[in-house]
């Protein structure tokens, strides 16, 4: 058996949403589950939203990676010298 062939992911999509579907019922009834006002919805999407949208700046980049070159290159401005010339 391969590795692929096991565990929930592996499963039909419609097995997945009933399994889970039973989950959330269950949360419910007992009073656990989480339901979501406006404001926490629209929070956790501006989170997500720069999360995504912004690199991770403070992290260096690992040796011999090609960004991390690109990214000690000097602008043109600074090889460019007072004269306007490189």
């Amino acid at each position: 058996m391969a590795i692929e062939d096991r565990g929930f992911a592996s499963m039909e999509r419609s097995k997945q949403r009933h399994i889970a579907s039973k989950g959330g019922k269950a949360a419910h009834q007992k009073g656990t589950a989480h339901e979501w006002t406006s404001e926490e919805a629209r929070a956790a999407g501006r989170k997500g939203g720069l999360a995504s949208h912004h690199p991770k700046s403070e992290e260096p980049a690992p040796p011999g990676d090609p960004e991390s070159a690109v990214a000690s290159t000097p602008d043109l401005e600074q090889m460019i010298g007072p004269n306007g010339v490189i």
